[in-house]
Parts: structure tokens; sequence; C-alpha cells
């Protein structure tokens, strides 16, 4: 059984070398990743609100919102 994971960006420098190193390590047979483009899909910025994201790069794991460094803020993706 999987559990969902998912990955929050906006395709910044720092989000993608987030995703590089932290969302492409994620064990697959436990999880199952999904990478979300906030700038590309801003319609899922209220979602990723909703779960505790603050800023990008942030990655919700089994409830757990965790932020990884710091891309930008989700009010300046809306």
């Amino acid at each position: 059984m999987t559990t969902k994971a998912i990955f929050y960006h906006a395709g910044c420098p720092v989000c993608v070398a987030a995703e590089d190193n932290v969302a492409k390590a994620i064990d697959r047979s436990r999880y199952n990743v999904e990478v979300v483009h906030l700038g590309n899909d801003k319609s899922r910025i209220a979602e990723a609100e909703s779960a505790g994201v603050e800023s990008v790069p942030a990655l919700v794991l089994d409830g757990a919102t965790f932020h990884i460094n710091f891309g930008a803020n989700l009010s300046d993706l809306k």
C-alpha cells in the first residue's frame, strides 16, 4: 500500500533543486509522489494552503507539511 505525497513548487531555481534532491529521493514503494507546479496550476493554490503550505518548495507527507528552503510565498503566486 502506498501513501500519497505531494511536492508543491513554483518552478524557481530553489524549487527545482529541491525537487531534484528531495522529491526524487522519496521511497516510491511507500509513497505515490505527485509534483504540483503552482506557477502553472494556480487552481491548486487553495489546496496547498489547506494542507498548511505557506511557501514553496514544500512537501506534504502523511498529512504533515514540510517547508524546504525558501523559493516563494504562496501569496506571491496568486
